[in-house]
């Protein structure tokens, strides 16, 4: 089984059904069990379990910036 996907604070996505208004492109604003995500068309923003997010994606268009490691 593999692991969760590396999703980042930032990342934009595309999902497979497109949105209401349009839009199939997403951005990232919140990473956690929950996934927040807004749409980058109207700026409805929609939390969705992470799991199921996961397997809406089709793509990355842009990834955002990796977390950086503190020591």
């Amino acid at each position: 089984m593999a692991g969760p996907l590396d999703l980042r604070v930032g990342d934009i996505v595309e999902l497979r059904k497109t949105h209401p208004c349009g839009g199939k492109t997403w951005r990232i604003l919140r990473v956690g069990l929950d996934v927040g995500i807004e749409c980058t068309t109207c700026r409805r923003y929609v939390l969705v379990p992470r799991r199921r997010f996961e397997g809406k994606i089709q793509r990355f268009v842009q990834r955002g910036e990796a977390p950086s490691e503190a020591d």
